[in-house]
This record gives C-alpha cells, sequence and structure tokens, in this order.
C-alpha cells in the first residue's frame, strides 16, 4: 500500500485529529481543561473547516478507486462543517449545564465520529467503503439520541433509532448482494456503471435498486421510511435533534445522487423511475400534511424535514449539472435556515423549558429579536421572496425542468401546490408569535452572547445567500471540475 495517498483524506484525517484531542483532553485533562473544552472544542472545528477550505481537492481516485475528494465532496463538506460548526456553538449552555458537566467530551466524540462517517459516504466510490461510512455515522448517533440518560423519551427515541438503522441496514446490505452478483463480483460505482452500459437490465437489478433507495431512504426520512423521524427528534436533546436534521439529511442527499448517478443511472429510468417520482409526491405531501397537526415544536420541524427531504429529492432526479448544483445550495440554505429555527427553540428550551408552539403565542412582546429571527426563518424554509429558501426552491425546480420531461414539469407543478400548503403551516408559527392575542408565556429573557452569535450567522446565511451571485457560481464550478457523471468516469 502507498501510505502517501492518505494525504489525499485530508478532511477526514482533520476530523479523526480533532477526535483525538478532545479524546485525550477529556480523558487526562483536569477540571480546568474539561471547564474549556467546549470553546476549545468549537474553536479548533472552526480552525479545521477553514484548513479543509483551503487544502486543495484532488479529481484522482485513491486505495484503487474506493475513494475520491473532488471539487464537489469538498465544497458539501464544507457545507456541512458550516452547519455542524453553528450545532456547536447551540450546544454550548446545554454542554456547559450540570447534567452535561462529566459527559459532554462523549458528546464532542461522537458527533465527531459521525461525521467522519458522513465524509466517507460523500466520498465513497465502493459499496464497502460507503456502508463503513454509513454505520460509523449512524451507530454514534443513536447514543447521541439516548444521551439525555434522566429522560425517558431521550431512551426510547435511542430504542427506535438504533431499531430502525438496523434494519435499514441490513436491507441495504440485501441490495447490495443482488449488485454485487448482477456486477459479476464488484461494488465499485463505475464496474457496476459498466455493467449496466454494457448489458440488459434484470430483475435482480430492479430488486437491488428498490433494497437500496429503502435503505437509503432511511436516513433521508423519505416516506414510507419515516416514521421513526418524529419520536426521535421529540426525543432527542434539541442539538442532537438540529444535528440530525441538516448533517445526516444533507450528507445522505448527497450520497444518494453519487450513487443514482454513478451506479445506476444508466437504468434507473427503465425500473424505478416512476416510483422514484411517487416516492417525492408523498414524501412532500405526507410531510406537510402530518406538520399541520403539530403543536410540539420539535415534532413540527420534524415533519417539516420529512418535506424537505422532498424538495433535496427533486435535485437529484434531475440528472444533470444544474440540478446537482442546485442541491448543494439547496442544502446549504437549508443548513442556516433549519437551524435558525432550532436556533430560537433551542434558547428558549434552555431558558425556559417550554417547546409546544402555544407557548410562542405573543412572543414579540417579551422577545423581539427571537420573534424576527424565527420568522425569517420560517419565511425561508416557506420560500418566500427575498430570502434565500425562496431562490433555493427556484434553482432545484429550474434543474428539474430543464430536463424537457412532461412528467417532470407535472412533478414540479405538485411540489409548487404543496409550497402553499407549506406555507400555512409555517405562517402558523409567525401567527402565534406576532397575532395571537393571549397573553405571552414566555417571559423576557436575555440569551448568551454564544446563542446570539450562531442565530446571527444563520440570519446572514437567510438574508444573503439567495442575493449573493458567487456562491452559487462558487458549486457551479465545483460540479463542472468534478467526476460525478458515470459517463465520465467510464470514458464513454
Amino acid at each position: 500500500m502507498d501510505y502517501s495517498q492518505f494525504g489525499t483524506m485530508i478532511p477526514e484525517l482533520i476530523v479523526l485529529g480533532l477526535f483525538l484531542v478532545v479524546f485525550f483532553m477529556d480523558t487526562f485533562g483536569g477540571e480546568g481543561v474539561k471547564k474549556i473544552l467546549t470553546p476549545t472544542t468549537t474553536i479548533l472545528f472552526l480552525l479545521a473547516t477553514v484548513a479543509i477550505w483551503i487544502v486543495p481537492s484532488s479529481a484522482d481516485p485513491i486505495f484503487g478507486g474506493m475513494y475520491v475528494n473532488d471539487s464537489a465532496c469538498k465544497a458539501i463538506k464544507c457545507i456541512l462543517n458550516l452547519g455542524v460548526f453553528l450545532v456547536l456553538l447551540q450546544s454550548f449552555k446545554w454542554a456547559d449545564s450540570p447534567e452535561m458537566s462529566a459527559r459532554k467530551g462523549e458528546y464532542y466524540e461522537l458527533l465527531f465520529v459521525t461525521l467522519f462517517g458522513m465524509y466517507l459516504m460523500i466520498s465513497a466510490r465502493h459499496f464497502l467503503l460507503f456502508v463503513i461510512g454509513l454505520e460509523s455515522a449512524s451507530l454514534p448517533m443513536a447514543a447521541m439520541i439516548a444521551f439525555d440518560k434522566f429522560r425517558y423519551e431521550s431512551h426510547e427515541a435511542g430504542i427506535k433509532y438504533i431499531l430502525t438503522a438496523v434494519f435499514s441496514s441490513a436491507v441495504l446490505m440485501m441490495g447490495l448482494s443482488f449488485v454485487y452478483a448482477f456486477s459479476l463480483g464488484s461494488l465499485y460505482f463505475y464496474d457496476i456503471a459498466f455493467s449496466l452500459v454494457q448489458g440488459e437490465s434484470s430483475l435482480l437489478l430492479f430488486f437491488a435498486l428498490a433494497f437500496v433507495m429503502a435503505g437509503i431512504g432511511f436516513k433521508l426520512s423519505l416516506v414510507p421510511f419515516h416514521l421513526w423521524t418524529a419520536d426521535v427528534y421529540q426525543g432527542a436533546p434539541t442539538p442532537v435533534t438540529s444535528y440530525l436534521s441538516v448533517i445526516s439529511k444533507g450528507s445522505a442527499a448527497f450520497a444518494f445522487l453519487i450513487i443514482f448517478t454513478q451506479c445506476f443511472g444508466q437504468a434507473w429510468d427503465a425500473a424505478w423511475e416512476w416510483m422514484l417520482y411517487a416516492l417525492i409526491i408523498l414524501t412532500i405531501t405526507v410531510g406537510n400534511l402530518f406538520a399541520l397537526r403539530q403543536k410540539n415544536m420539535k415534532r413540527f420541524m420534524a415533519f417539516s424535514s420529512v418535506s424537505q427531504a422532498g424538495y433535496i429529492m427533486l435535485g437529484i432526479i434531475a440528472g444533470n449539472a444544474l440540478g446537482f448544483a442546485s442541491l448543494m445550495f439547496y442544502i446549504m440554505v437549508y443548513v442556516v435556515s433549519n437551524l435558525g429555527a432550532f436556533a430560537v427553540i433551542q434558547t428558549i428550551e434552555d431558558n425556559t423549558g417550554k417547546i409546544n408552539m402555544d407557548d410562542y403565542n405573543g412572543l414579540h412582546k417579551t422577545n423581539p429579536w427571537l420573534s424576527v429571527a424565527m420568522t425569517l426563518a420560517m419565511f425561508s424554509l416557506a420560500g418566500i421572496p427575498p430570502f434565500a429558501g425562496f431562490f433555493s426552491k427556484i434553482l432545484i425546480f429550474t434543474g428539474v425542468c430543464a430536463s424537457n420531461s412532461m412528467a417532470l414539469y407535472i412533478l414540479v407543478l405538485i411540489a409548487l401546490i404543496n409550497t402553499v400548503i407549506s406555507l400555512y403551516y409555517y405562517l402558523c408559527v409567525v401567527k402565534a408569535m406576532w397575532i395571537s392575542s393571549e397573553e405571552p408565556c414566555i417571559g423576557e429573557f436575555k440569551s448568551t452572547g454564544v446563542a446570539k452569535l450562531g442565530l446571527g450567522i444563520c440570519l446572514i446565511g437567510i438574508l444573503l445567500f439567495g442575493l449573493v451571485s458567487p456562491i452559487y457560481q462558487w458549486l457551479v464550478d465545483s460540479v463542472a471540475f468534478s467526476t460525478w457523471e458515470p459517463l465520465a468516469i467510464l470514458g464513454l
């Protein structure tokens, strides 16, 4: 083995280095070291993100073609790092609470292990490496969900997540066994694509597609694989919920895109095209309808994230460079919009313990700035101009319509109709804060400086990401210099 190849895995090595630093500080450091563990970890992660941004990417595969860290992979890793940094800022008060003082090192260690697994999922070009990344991301996540050992709901959420994760992994592995047989003993993405280009589709391949979609659909919370989402979001600690809703979903969406374009791009339209259309329509519609009924804010955000997963899938089925770039832009906007909403939820929960939508009645009278922040986050998630969420939806719809397919036009029309439904329930939160005539349930309080910083970054992203065109151009350029198309890999 040529160990110099590890030099291409700079993002993974940096995250592993952070894990070791936190581990040694937590294990061997005294009380003084543990007191500064939270700010030290956050600052080190910020520096690590800058380093990952600066280090040049490489389109050359390593380890026999199992791993690629091209410009698109680097871009999505930087986007996910932005989300992780915001989650770390949101976690400050919770991590330094008396209940967490002895275990906050474990929280950061588990978080970095899951991020390492997501990096592997993004860069994997071989299903063995992909499964290793998937399990590295999923198993520590179950521990994070069950982290609040004094709450029954947290334990229940952890059990539901791990059982569903195990079952979905088994389904995925069954599908990969079919893929292995179909590709004559290979799990390389380009070998599978080559088999499809050279051969004919078979019933075995159709089953493989179904099982692979089901396995990854769990990570994305696609209907009907979404039933764990609301209970897990509600039971997990709020910082873990925000991490799960954004970082996990973003990495799974990108991995799903790579698998479908590089493995099954030549066959999925002949096998499961209409099934995938139905999956997207069901995901958007069911997520919206169930969100209408929610009063608990974390369950509300859970079904909102289910619906958003359907919009993310639109970028995957577009199957072109515009759809690819739009998907990454959508994930970036979703990071700041969703984490902006969770920042307000976290701040209110930390100071009052209140988590229901009815508790937000009249919030503008006591906490006007939090009301403004939540309003902007809801407007962005709903796709109201001129906020970033509007531009992300427009771009992803444009990417789908670029395929010039009547079926895709109808799909976009259904998605637009669902946007009106989502507008209603997002505005229910705004109504509670600004229009409700009831007396405020939440008294006036002051947020910490770190919470204000995290929320401020989210608001800047909501206001500027859609208006600053170089951001989208950076993503377009990243796609242009990456090797994501199967025919380009095969040299055909």
